[in-house]
């Protein structure tokens, strides 16, 4: 396993409890660089969670969504970003002066803390939204604030990088074939979505409710590898 194809793969550890998330983060480290940590995760274990995925050698995606006033985002951000997150998102929907509070916060707190300034990433659109009319205003409005990238699904990442190449495209909603889309709108294979623009793929429940997680991890693994 390289460590550059390990980067650009993102387990989303979707649990209640850190035990579980560590005994998955533990199966599936040989293909994955990076954990996601969502709202469940994050609200069961807090910074606990955070730091025990950076001591096994995991990247951390803090994918809290942050949306709210500038002055609340910003000071989270600032809270935040001293973690030694690799990324950290706030949704685009909270306009743009939101998300210079988000930018300037993260900075500031990772200055402080002599850490590495998180990749800052701000949401687009859902991918269980089937209404993307949004997409463009909201990319527009990330490029503007000086976001990293975004979050986006495979079916728009071509035209992020065709309007703002240096915008890094995390994407979500990745499934290998004849997988459940679940509750997905907007799916692409692993090999699809990097063809399409995609920098670092968010995998979840097409690997971790898998009937063999080291199968499913070893497929989505060897089908981006060579490209």
């Amino acid at each position: 396993m390289t460590d550059q194809t390990r980067s650009k793969l993102a387990i989303v550890l979707d649990y209640d409890n850190l035990d579980d998330a560590v005994a998955t983060a533990r199966i599936v480290q040989p293909w994955f660089g990076v954990a996601k940590i969502g709202l469940e995760l994050w609200s069961a274990a807090g910074v606990r969670g955070v730091t025990t995925l950076q001591d096994l050698g995991y990247d951390v995606f803090l994918d809290v969504k942050l949306h709210d006033i500038p002055n609340t985002v910003g000071a989270a951000a600032r809270v935040l970003s001293r973690l030694g997150l690799k990324f950290l998102n706030a949704h685009a929907a909270g306009g743009e002066a939101m998300l210079r509070a988000f930018v300037e916060g993260a900075n500031s707190g990772a200055t402080d803390a002599s850490t590495q300034v998180p990749c800052l990433l701000a949401v687009t659109v859902l991918t269980s939204d089937t209404d993307v009319s949004a997409f463009e205003g909201r990319l527009s409005v990330a490029a503007s604030a000086g976001c990293s990238g975004v979050v986006c699904s495979g079916h728009e990442a071509r035209r992020v990088k065709s309007l703002h190449p240096g915008l890094l495209t995390m994407v979500p909603g990745v499934r290998l074939a004849g997988s459940d889309v679940n509750d997905q709108a907007r799916v692409m294979t692993p090999s699809d979505a990097v063809r399409a623009g995609s920098d670092v793929l968010v995998v979840g429940r097409t690997v971790t409710h898998a009937t063999d997680i080291e199968v499913a991890a070893q497929q989505v693994y060897d089908e981006i590898d060579t490209l």
